[in-house]
């Protein structure tokens, strides 16, 4: 049942890429990147819903009192799709670090430049990591959240939370904006590119705002808080 349960699941999901990328596309000349993401958080929010009635994978949030109405660099653990998606819903607008191959994917690439993304260069991640720092103060400075998984790549479930780079607690520091961190444990059902989606429940916490101006610091603190949370949920 879970199989056909995912079929149905992924049929629904990738027949309505193409979909939402050519409305994306055909929208980009007459409005601005920020309504663009405000319709593409639709698609997601809808996307997750259909998740939930088909497959049985629903969420719980807790802390939604702590999301700001002011610009902030969301930081949550990586461990699969699920939150690639649910993350984007969170806070607008908002600007996503990816890498840049993402990017070269026809129709839903080409629709995701136009939403402001940031892409990184995993191949030469010294000169890219420059490029992005001065990416993403821009897209401070224009009103933009920034959305960093510091752990730099999908990390499995039992291995808890990785060590984090430091690019989340430079731009924070920098410019003296807080760090909005989000922790889950989507791991455990949308396992990473497994094609069966388990019912469940993901647990969210989303935290307390970090400030600081030592970005090793406050990067440390925002580990602690979310190894922290990630034991009380598993």
């Amino acid at each position: 049942m879970s199989f056909l349960r995912s079929l149905l699941f992924n049929i629904l999901f990738y027949s309505s890429l193409p979909f939402i990328s050519c409305i994306i596309i055909l929208a980009y000349p007459f409005i601005s990147a920020k309504k663009l993401s405000k319709i593409a958080s639709v698609w997601i929010i809808t996307v997750l819903y259909l998740l939930k009635i088909i497959c049985g994978l629903a969420w719980e949030v807790h802390g939604e009192e702590n999301i700001p109405d002011h610009p902030v660099i969301l930081v949550a653990n990586h461990q699969g799709q699920w939150e690639s998606l649910y993350l984007q819903t969170v806070i607008h607008p908002i600007s996503s670090i990816i890498k840049q191959e993402l990017l070269l994917i026809p129709f839903f690439g080409w629709a995701l430049a136009f939403m402001s993304p940031i892409p990184i260069n995993r191949k030469n991640k010294l000169q890219s990591l420059k490029k992005v720092i001065n990416q993403a103060n821009a897209r401070i400075k224009a009103n933009f959240s920034v959305l960093i998984f510091p752990e730099g790549t999908r990390i499995k479930p039992n291995r808890g939370i990785a060590p984090f780079g430091n690019s989340c607690g430079l731009l924070a520091a920098k410019n003296n904006i807080p760090i909005l961190p989000i922790c889950h444990n989507s791991g455990k059902y949308w396992k990473n590119k497994q094609f069966i989606k388990h019912p469940g429940n993901i647990a969210v916490t989303i935290g307390p705002l970090f400030r600081g101006s030592d970005p090793k610091k406050l990067t440390e603190e925002v580990r602690l808080w979310m190894n922290d949370e990630y034991k009380k949920m598993n």
